[in-house]
């Protein structure tokens, strides 16, 4: 079904599955301030936070988008199909068209403040916009190896099987293409990640009056569930670092002086898939 020019490929069980995540998630990003009235805004997006509200994120999905397109995407043709992943308002997506590329954004959400219905946006600055479609990671509406490339952007935390999600990309994806995970936090140790997840539901509780538990999500990347994936999908993935800025990389020693648990960092990973060249 196609409505609003946002292609809805939900089947009706994934809908019924979704649905209280998806209410419980919008809630939570409305609460803090997500989206805008303005235009302006998601123009400007990932270099500037026009509201103020989430400027160091924003300054951080910068940096990796940037790092993204000069390093892993650099040996790919503008004009080649990008899968981006968790597109949510579709920043990425209209930054990848802006620079010659044809993105296909994808998303859970569909509303028009913090969802694929805000990219209605970018007609201003695109002859074309972007094709956008609701669907789960899982379960893509995609013809094999249809993209060149695919970006996990912000979202591979968000999976619920992460192998079963990650082999139904690289089957969208055409041999010798990339899967790029980005903006997925990383702990050293397995504990720690489970810590940041129960701090993190305790404060939506607080905050929100929500947990977020309705649905059971990978939540963090560690080494080994790196290496399961390897193991299971016959990959390799390039860990590559960007350089978020002094405070960000003081974090573990100011987490450790105060007797805190192991901050998150956060890297972009890269596998290409095998097969033909």
């Amino acid at each position: 079904m196609i409505d609003g020019d946002i292609a809805h490929a939900l089947p009706p069980e994934s809908i019924a599955h979704h649905a209280r995540f998806m209410e419980d998630y919008e809630r939570i990003r409305k609460s803090e301030g997500r989206g805008s009235e303005s235009q302006d805004f998601y123009l400007a997006l990932p270099y500037r936070d026009t509201s103020g509200r989430n400027r160091r994120q924003w300054q951080m999905r910068a940096r990796s988008y940037d790092y993204l397109v000069q390093h892993l995407l650099d040996g790919t043709d503008r004009g080649s199909r990008i899968l981006d992943l968790g597109a949510g308002n579709g920043w990425m997506s209209y930054r990848l068209a802006m620079a010659g590329y044809r993105p296909c954004a994808v998303d859970l959400l569909t509303n028009d403040h913090d969802g694929l219905g805000a990219a209605r946006h970018y007609r201003t600055r695109l002859p074309k916009l972007f094709p956008r479609f609701q669907a789960e990671i899982r379960r893509l509406p995609f013809a094999d190896e249809q993209f060149d490339a695919a970006v996990f952007n912000a979202s591979f935390h968000y999976a619920e099987d992460y192998e079963a999600s990650l082999r139904e990309t690289l089957r969208c994806v055409k041999p010798g293409g990339l899967v790029i995970i980005s903006d997925t936090p990383w702990y050293a140790r397995e504990e720690n990640g489970r810590k940041m997840l129960a701090e993190r539901r305790a404060a939506f509780l607080q905050n929100h009056g929500i947990a977020v538990n309705s649905i059971t999500t990978l939540g963090y990347l560690t080494d080994e569930r790196l290496r399961r994936m390897e193991d299971a999908l016959s990959i390799h993935w390039d860990v590559h670092r960007p350089w978020y800025g002094l405070r960000w990389a003081m974090r573990p020693l100011v987490a450790k002086f105060r007797g805190r648990r192991e901050p998150s960092k956060f890297r972009l990973y890269a596998a290409r898939k095998g097969g033909r060249s």
